[in-house]
């Protein structure tokens, strides 16, 4: 193990703590940080079971086996080769789909009697208390106990952290991306790097990690001026861009272009990064001609995730956080198509909610009443607002 570098941790560590106002390092330990989340997820999902008892649909369909869960499972089951054909500018083909979930859901059917579908959830559910416990942790060094419980729940209480109850890759991801971060906190670059290229296998914007890990390590580098540079350092940034390199130039050779296919592929789903043009026009289409609620919503969302950005940057967060959050930010806001699933793709972005953690610790030690009600407003949100989204708005999340 190697020790914390003195470039990456050590500067970043203590500011952030003394603005949060933190009380004291004592406080709730991580067992409870997760009962908290628990608790917070499952009462989501007692909602929607509920309302889809109540609606005659059927819950375990709903949560793992619907819109891109079916194609997950799909490639569980049966592996790569499905393409469905609508128009001559829609083919959408599972190779969009990145490796690593449908592996585990695979492995998981393998040495259990589940379902695919029961094993996507299983999957789905262990990987977002990994993500509580990595999200806890980074934020218990960067800060103390109680900012990192808040944190974990404010991330269970995003209108969108329904997602997380679901057959979603999101949980993975995150449970990777928190892992990694804090592996760069703490000076352990093969673990950044390793960690990192697996969250490349887990979807397109899992590149974002990479990012984080390159830039941290160039940074050391450049400190260092090139001498000293421990192997592992620079192992950890060679290993971080593998997995996505790799299953991009995988699609690309089986598409017959290299560098291209992929991005073929996506292009076929109606998926590409233009810099927001895409965005921008469907914003334009829904203030002039007004939409459905989940498209208001996912605006809203993606508003309050760009202010809540430069709030981060104020804060002065550590530099790997800066730069995953902020490569995470631009691949939702300059892409096209999909807007309704922007959301979800912000779901990995927590540490977004770290001005608003250290916010709402603040107004708990002034007006206890008043972060109460906050925290009773956002379950209130997150509970109707996620129940909505899978039992009835009946859209691609």
């Amino acid at each position: 193990m190697t020790h914390p570098s003195p470039t990456v941790p050590a500067p970043l560590t203590q500011p952030p703590r003394t603005r949060c106002l933190a009380l004291e390092p004592k406080g709730p330990t991580a067992v409870r940080a997760l009962g908290v989340f628990a608790a917070a997820r499952l009462t989501g999902l007692l909602a929607v079971t509920a309302v889809a008892h109540a609606t005659g649909q059927d819950t375990f369909r709903l949560l793992g086996r619907s819109w891109d869960s079916r194609w997950y499972t799909g490639i569980a089951a049966h592996g790569y080769g499905r393409t469905l054909y609508f128009e001559p500018t829609v083919v959408q083909s599972d190779l969009a789909f990145f490796p690593l979930y449908p592996g585990l859901i695979r492995a998981v059917t393998t040495v259990t009697p589940l379902s695919h579908g029961a094993a996507g959830l299983l999957v789905s559910w262990l990987a977002a208390g990994a993500a509580a416990l990595g999200i806890y942790a980074i934020a218990t060094r960067l800060y103390d106990r109680r900012t990192a419980t808040v944190l974990v729940l404010l991330w269970g209480l995003m209108p969108h952290s329904v997602i997380l109850s679901m057959a979603y890759t999101e949980p993975v991801l995150t449970a990777l991306a928190a892992w990694s971060l804090y592996a760069l906190l703490t000076g352990r670059w093969l673990w950044a790097g390793t960690l990192a290229a697996l969250a490349g296998l887990a979807r397109p914007n899992g590149f974002a990690v990479a990012a984080a890990v390159l830039v941290a390590g160039a940074c050391e580098i450049v400190r260092r001026r090139g001498r000293g540079v421990p192997h592992r350092l620079w192992t950890g940034a060679l290993l971080a861009p593998l997995g996505w390199g790799a299953y991009v130039l995988w699609v690309g050779a089986r598409k017959g272009d290299v560098l291209g296919g992929y991005f073929a592929v996506q292009r076929g789903w109606g998926s590409r990064f233009d810099f927001g043009a895409g965005s921008l026009a469907f914003v334009k289409h829904l203030l002039l001609d007004g939409d459905k609620l989940v498209f208001s919503m996912t605006l809203v969302i993606v508003a309050v995730a760009v202010l809540l950005y430069a709030l981060l940057v104020a804060e002065r967060a550590p530099l790997p956080l800066l730069v995953y959050t902020g490569v995470l930010l631009l691949i939702t806001v300059g892409g096209s198509g999909f807007f309704e699933s922007k959301p979800r793709f912000l779901l990995p972005a927590f540490p977004l909610l770290i001005p608003l953690a250290c916010a709402l610790l603040r107004t708990a030690r002034a007006r206890p009443r008043a972060a109460f009600l906050v925290v009773g407003a956002l379950a209130g949100l997150s509970v109707a607002y996620g129940t909505y989204l899978v039992t009835i708005a009946r859209m691609p999340l």
